[in-house]
């Protein structure tokens, strides 16, 4: 009786593990899946933003904090507070702060597109209302406009003052002027020195022309007898 039960015991211990480990791969295989969405979603967004490099929406985090310079939010306050969230004392609040400043992105971003607030909530319903509020960003057929009125934060240090090559910057943004000829947050290269060129060797100074040929005169006449 007690072999048995140990077998019994020893068969349901299997079972389990067995089931945790098809739920393990299932919950892999959609983080994965969820994962490529949303960068391909993110890819086709950034395009019509005018950000330069598709890779940028498959680099984790980083993707995150393109979204955000779009947003007119820093992207180092985002960083900062995925950091923390990896803290666990800090961790409750932190994810808090970051759910509040990714609302503030979106909010952004669905207002530069041109998108009523309403849809807006999709993005607070979890991964699928981001997925779908991605894509009506994505593919729908209102064009991105970056002129619109001031976030709230401008004035604050919530507000973007980062330039990045490939991502645009956002009207009212407060960085520093960019220098003439380049684009902001760029400086040409300087150009090397070319001397001006020298003028041709002294040669000897050529005769005057000649007059032109003309008609010659008569003799004069002589004296009459």
């Amino acid at each position: 009786m007690i072999h048995l039960a140990y077998n019994d015991y020893g068969a349901s211990d299997a079972a389990s593990a067995a089931a945790f480990l098809i739920l393990a791969l299932f919950l892999f295989l959609f983080a994965i899946v969820g994962y490529v969405i949303s960068a391909f979603l993110l890819s086709k967004v950034f395009e019509k933003a005018g950000v330069q490099g598709k890779w940028r929406a498959w680099v984790p985090i980083y993707n995150y904090l393109v979204l955000a310079k779009l947003g007119d939010f820093s992207p180092w306050v985002i960083l900062a507070l995925v950091v923390a969230s990896a803290i666990p004392v800090l961790q409750y609040l932190s994810g808090i702060a970051l759910f509040v400043a990714l609302i503030m992105i979106a909010y952004r971003v669905n207002a530069k597109f041109g998108r009523d607030w309403p849809i807006l909530l999709l993005f607070i319903l979890g991964p699928l209302g981001q997925w779908i509020w991605l894509g009506i960003l994505a593919f729908g057929s209102n064009p991105w406009n970056p002129n619109i009125q001031p976030s709230p934060w401008a004035n604050s240090f919530l507000a973007d003052k980062t330039v990045w090559n490939g991502i645009p910057v956002q009207p009212g943004q407060p960085v520093s002027a960019a220098p003439a000829g380049g684009p902001a947050g760029y400086a040409p290269p300087a150009q090397p020195y070319t001397p001006p060129p020298a003028p041709p060797a002294a040669g000897p100074t050529p005769p005057p022309p000649a007059p032109p040929a003309g008609p010659t005169p008569p003799p004069p006449a002589g004296p009459q007898v």
